[in-house]
């Protein structure tokens, strides 16, 4: 990584080009002008077949400037710093203080490069570029210029675990406007890595950074909650106020959408086990209800126990 300086005082960190990239580049765009050169030769031997050798030979010197000399400057100017070859390995031209390059910085590289490299094989262009700390040839030093790695691999960003879904929305009160930046880039790289940390040192690292984010908040850390679920829930509350301000929803402070249905990952816990104590007990078992008793069933011509006699009226049916 190579810090460039602005005009503005402000530092660019860019990657310099290497021999083997910009070998590549350079071969790719030899080959493309070399190929149109031969066409363009070929063209004007038939077309100045009548001339006699000191136009045929003028004609000759101007195709070959023009060609293997104009073509790269007009190329390069017209693309900002890059050429079929640097485009298809992903480098570019700029200025020292990391800005386009202009036709004054390209026709000094190109004219440069005709010695270095196509006089010489670009046996002094490797030379300078292995020399130089940023890996540039005679041409960058004169005209001011350096290649740079434009497609830079960038590694994937892992998401940060979501919180126990009892966390979800406890914080929703809590004050972040404290929180400085760095802190919030601590918590997150904690939290997308802690599975990878030993136990001993990433209990100790949360405990810390737990602490310093309940300072900075101003509102102590909730007891019995662990120190890695405490900084989820507040990561979650914090993305889920930017989704709100990003989105314009509006409404009381709480998560974005429904809470997670899945399982919470599992944060570390202490790594001594707290001693095990007496369980307290839950008192006496209730007494079992007793079994209701079924009613007997009726018997045919009798009536239902449910049903009510009637009234004795001293009057006997004859037989």
């Amino acid at each position: 990584m190579s810090e460039l300086v602005t005009g503005d005082a402000v530092v660019l960190g860019l990657r310099p080009a290497r021999l083997p990239s910009r070998a590549l580049a350079l071969v790719i765009d030899l080959a493309l002008v070399w190929a149109v050169y031969l066409l363009v030769s070929i063209g004007l031997l038939a077309a100045t077949a009548s001339l006699d050798d000191a136009a045929a030979m003028a004609v000759s010197i101007a195709s070959f400037v023009l060609v293997l000399v104009g073509a790269p400057i007009a190329v390069e100017t017209l693309s900002h710093g890059r050429s079929l070859g640097k485009l298809a390995c992903g480098l570019r031209v700029v200025r020292d203080d990391g800005g386009p390059i202009r036709f004054r910085h390209a026709l000094v590289r190109g004219a440069i490069g005709v010695v270095e490299i196509l006089m010489t094989f670009g046996v002094v262009a490797c030379i300078a570029s292995l020399v130089s700390a940023r890996g540039r040839r005679i041409g960058d030093v004169f005209a001011g210029t350096l290649v740079v790695r434009e497609r830079v691999p960038v590694a994937r960003a892992a998401a940060v675990p979501p919180p126990p879904p009892w966390l979800v929305g406890r914080f929703a009160a809590l004050d972040l406007s404290g929180v400085p930046e760095g802190l919030w880039l601590a918590i997150r790289q904690y939290l997308t890595r802690m599975g990878q940390l030993d136990a001993q040192v990433g209990w100790s690292m949360a405990q810390r950074l737990a602490a310093d984010l309940a300072a900075a908040t101003g509102a102590p850390a909730p007891e019995g909650v662990p120190p890695a679920a405490y900084l989820a829930a507040v990561v979650n509350e914090r993305q889920a106020r930017d989704a709100r301000r990003a989105f314009g929803v509006s409404g009381a402070p709480g998560p974005v959408g429904p809470a997670p249905v899945a399982a919470a990952p599992a944060f570390p816990v202490p790594p001594s086990p707290l001693p095990a104590g007496p369980r307290p007990s839950a008192g006496p078992a209730p007494a079992p209800a007793p079994a209701p008793v079924p009613a007997p069933a009726p018997v045919y011509g009798q009536p239902a126990a449910s049903e009510s006699k009637p009234p004795a009226t001293g009057f006997a049916p004859p037989s």
